[in-house]
């Protein structure tokens, strides 16, 4: 004789699934807000550095990329990242 396997299927539980196409966020929504995440890091970062004391004044407290590119890329990501969460991909399947 055959050995028969005993499994059992699996019970529904009576939830109906929601179909993938109506969340509100997808994939690539997510893969957008990491990348804007990491703009606004890379922002913050460049903003960064020594600061003037009583004792010793700092000139590079007034250097371009302290005051105008990592403020400009910090904006740009938090603008990019506002379009990352109302972006809808267009679906291929509709006719």
């Amino acid at each position: 004789m055959a050995k028969q396997n005993n499994i059992t299927p699996v019970q529904d539980d009576g939830i109906d699934k929601e179909p993938r196409s109506n969340f509100p966020l997808t994939k690539i929504n997510f893969i957008m807000m990491a990348v804007s995440g990491l703009i606004i890091l890379a922002g913050f970062l460049l903003m960064l550095g020594g600061s003037t004391t009583t004792e010793a004044f700092n000139p590079d407290i007034f250097s371009t990329r302290r005051i105008v590119v990592g403020p400009t890329m910090a904006f740009l990501g938090f603008i990019f990242m506002g379009i990352a969460i109302v972006f809808r991909p267009k679906n291929k399947n509709k006719a």
